[in-house]
């Protein structure tokens, strides 16, 4: 095929930009093993592996205006978040999960050129979206224990001046916690610290509303902004939304940004569903903590293997023995089991198992256990 004449019009900081890696659907799998849905085991993507709750199936028949726009503000689904997390309504902007909101920020704030820092091995969005918007992403690499680098973020605070350095907390792909006094001290630099919180509810037992977030600080904090998602706690990862909540300084400026309808009436009604299920979703990610807990204690009976505590729901695994890809494509040829490889210097030797279902981790320790006969 011939490059067309038009090419040049693509700006041109994308010629180099590295695409994203996303996970695929049960369909394009089922083709892909020649296995049915059903009989895939996916531990891939931490999604949650109970999916809908009946209520939240229940709101979603019974949708009445499907086929009218949403509500541009999202306000009814604002309004309970605002009770969820004790956070007022005025601070808080809904997306079509935190992925939107991410693009979002940067949007808003990033000029080309202008830096975003990002503490690698951490979730690829951050990397992808500031290369997108022009941005000039340092990395600041975590220790062996993906420990953050305090000492190194803060130098480079001084040197390049960023305007955002992007926080997961519990840390994906190793599920670790910040650490408070690290945190209050980054607080201090002059930077806006966007927190990703993905994976908060499963850092606690008990009640969803009885987390350590960093959530309700943010209409006190002007450089704090913190991202939640309905995705991997709620079950929602396919109807995508998210929420965040952002200094109120910064408001008028996403909304004048945001994507009018990016909240869709199916996500808004589920994720509204879902908070007033949260009971019961607590008591599913009890089980999948529960079930965390007891693969990590399996984990520590394969030579092989070495597992890092975690405190989301995966667990990531440095193989010690043979090659992670290997082992992958091993898991899912043979036995229908797919876990997430991740092809970077850091990570590849490592393999990232989400938790799922009772018999889906009985499946799983099986198959490892076959490696190590």
């Amino acid at each position: 095929m011939s490059q067309s004449n038009y090419l040049a019009y693509v700006r041109n900081h994308l010629a180099d930009l590295p695409p994203y890696v996303p996970i695929e659907p049960f369909d394009v799998l089922s083709a892909r093993l020649s296995r049915t849905p059903e009989s895939i085991v996916k531990l891939d993507a931490n999604e949650n592996p109970y999916g809908l709750t009946p209520s939240i199936r229940k709101a979603l028949s019974e949708l009445v205006f499907p086929h009218i726009y949403p509500d541009p503000e999202s306000r009814a689904l604002r309004s309970a978040l605002s009770i969820f997390t004790g956070v007022p309504e005025k601070f808080l902007i809904a997306g079509a999960g935190a992925d939107e909101l991410i693009d979002l920020i940067l949007r808003v704030l990033i000029e080309p050129g202008d830096c975003v820092l990002s503490c690698p091995p951490t979730f690829g969005m951050y990397a992808f979206d500031a290369r997108l918007n022009a941005g000039d992403l340092v990395e600041i690499q975590r220790d062996t224990g993906f420990n953050l680098d305090i000492t190194a973020i803060k130098q480079a605070v001084q040197k390049h001046r960023p305007k955002i350095l992007f926080l997961t907390s519990p840390n994906n792909p190793d599920g670790s916690l910040i650490k408070s006094e690290e945190f209050e001290a980054l607080l201090e630099l002059p930077v806006i610290i966007v927190l990703d919180e993905a994976y908060i509810e499963f850092t606690q037992r008990g009640r969803l509303g009885e987390l350590a977030t960093r959530i309700t600080t943010v209409p006190d904090i002007e450089n704090l902004i913190v991202l939640r998602t309905f995705s991997k706690w709620a079950g929602l990862a396919g109807l995508r939304v998210g929420y965040g909540a952002f200094p109120e300084w910064l408001l008028p400026s996403l909304w004048k940004a945001k994507q009018p309808y990016n909240v869709n009436v199916a996500a808004s009604t589920a994720a509204i569903a879902a908070i007033e299920d949260s009971d019961y979703l607590a008591y599913l990610v009890s089980l999948i903590c529960s079930e965390r807990d007891l693969l990590y204690k399996n984990l520590a009976s394969l030579s092989w293997l070495h597992a890092y505590t975690s405190h989301a729901n995966y667990i990531l695994c440095r193989v010690l023995e043979g090659e992670a890809a290997d082992l992958k494509a091993w898991l899912a040829n043979r036995h229908g089991i797919l876990v997430r490889y991740f092809n970077t210097p850091r990570l590849n030797d490592h393999i990232r198992i989400s938790i799922g279902r009772p018999e889906d981790m009985q499946k799983l320790h099986t198959a490892l256990c076959e490696v190590s006969l």
